[in-house]
């Protein structure tokens, strides 16, 4: 090979990886498997295209694993955003390049409710941003900058207070971009690879889902999806629409799950015990099988999540909504239809069905007989023949006294003495 082909990259294996969207957990098993397959196939290079707005910095601590542990030399180019956890995604690689119009910074942790985390998360992300910078040999104070906004660097846009935020120029004179380039093909030829193959990676279809569903804001959405479905399903003849949208809510919340990386067979073992212990309580009495079912549903969903706190977050969203479709159900359509009218006895016992608890005998008041038995106050008297079951009204009757019979209430005859 010619001296001017190897510096133009001939010959030479070039893999293209987008960091696209936000940064979670289908993010972080897409880059595992891209650049796996990247080292296998023996790749020269690994371009990041890195346009993001942040996102998880738990999926952004892995990312940094995967790259770290790279031996093959890595360059982001940023096409448009590399903020908050992208940022420190692109600290993680050995070359920076940007876009004119692109930026790269405003990188503090927030929660999910937009306020910003505590000291403890705070102080390890100030660290993680510090360590990545030196790992490359940056400077570390622009990194800290970008997450800790008591760092005073209005040069730069950023006065106490703010979060950095780099735009190419600035990137570039502090050391952290190395140029600034219009397009991927000026890119190739500052790394003079401008003859290499190119391998262009896309996430599968797989991924796609996968990345959308692991997102924190879809999992509360389909935890609730599935939880009405299938409650609403409860309450409905057969099984139609409502049972549906749960099932497959379900099916997707895990499907995306396993393949992120984040649920294991484990986890879908121990749903389908706790949905066959669920079903099996609505025939069987007793409520240990049912709490046990529960149980074990929610535990597998813990073991699916990444980040417990979220979990339960969303599966308390979950309940909650769940807990008013029941009651609003209850009111409006009570327990005479869906699955319910199998299991619980809504008949009654009616005279207008022909039900009579007892034969009211109202033709024997005015009888007169003897008493068998002593009556305390209930005994055995005899009535034309017929032996009977009676009360007194109260007193100690005894046996071989004449009596008369002054009220029937159903199989309660009641009788009093004759005095004569």
């Amino acid at each position: 090979m010619s001296v001017n082909a190897a510096e133009n990259g001939e010959g030479k294996l070039v893999y293209v990886i987008p960091i696209e969207k936000e940064v979670e957990r289908g993010l972080e098993a897409f880059l595992s498997r891209t650049t796996k397959e990247a080292t296998v196939e023996n790749a020269d290079h690994i371009i990041f295209e890195i346009n993001t707005p942040g996102g998880r910095v738990d999926a952004a601590g892995n990312i940094a694993e995967i790259l770290q542990d790279l031996e093959i030399p890595t360059t982001s180019f940023v096409t448009n955003r590399a903020l908050s956890a992208g940022s420190y995604i692109a600290l993680n690689t050995d070359n920076i390049y940007m876009k004119p119009q692109a930026t790269m910074g405003a990188s503090g942790v927030i929660t999910a409710d937009g306020n910003a985390a505590d000291m403890k998360a705070q102080s390890a992300w100030f660290a993680a941003m510090k360590s990545a910078a030196e790992s490359k040999g940056r400077d570390p104070l622009y990194a800290l900058a970008m997450s800790d906004p008591d760092v005073d660097l209005p040069e730069y846009g950023a006065p106490e207070g703010e979060f950095l935020t780099l735009d190419p120029t600035s990137a570039v004179e502090i050391g952290y971009a190395v140029a600034i380039v219009n397009h991927r093909t000026e890119l190739l030829n500052h790394l003079e690879l401008n003859q290499a193959t190119i391998v262009e990676m896309e996430t599968t279809i797989s991924e796609e889902i996968a990345r959308f569903i692991t997102n924190p804001v879809v999992v509360p959405i389909l935890l609730s999806l599935a939880s009405i479905g299938l409650i609403v399903e409860l309450y409905s003849p057969g099984f139609g629409i409502p049972g549906s949208i749960g099932l497959v809510s379900l099916v997707l919340f895990f499907y995306g799950h396993i393949i992120a990386g984040l649920a294991g067979y484990e986890a879908i073992i121990l749903l389908v015990i706790g949905i066959a212990l669920i079903v099996t309580e609505l025939f069987v009495p007793g409520g240990i099988l049912g709490i046990i079912g529960i149980a074990a549903v929610v535990g597998s969903l813990f073991l699916s999540g990444s980040d417990m706190g979220h979990m339960a977050m969303s599966i308390g969203i979950a309940l909650l909504l769940s807990i008013i479709v029941s009651v609003i159900l209850f009111r409006k359509v009570g327990m005479k239809k869906g699955i319910f009218r199998h299991v619980i006895l809504s008949d009654s016992t009616s005279t207008e069905k022909g039900y009579v608890s007892s034969v009211n005998r109202l033709e024997l008041i005015g009888l007169e007989g003897k008493s068998v038995t002593p009556l305390r106050p209930s005994g055995t008297a005899v009535f034309d023949d017929e032996r009977l079951d009676v009360v007194s009204e109260g007193a100690f009757i005894q046996a071989d006294t004449d009596l008369k019979i002054i009220k029937t209430e159903g199989s309660r005859i009641v009788v009093r003495e004759i005095n004569k």
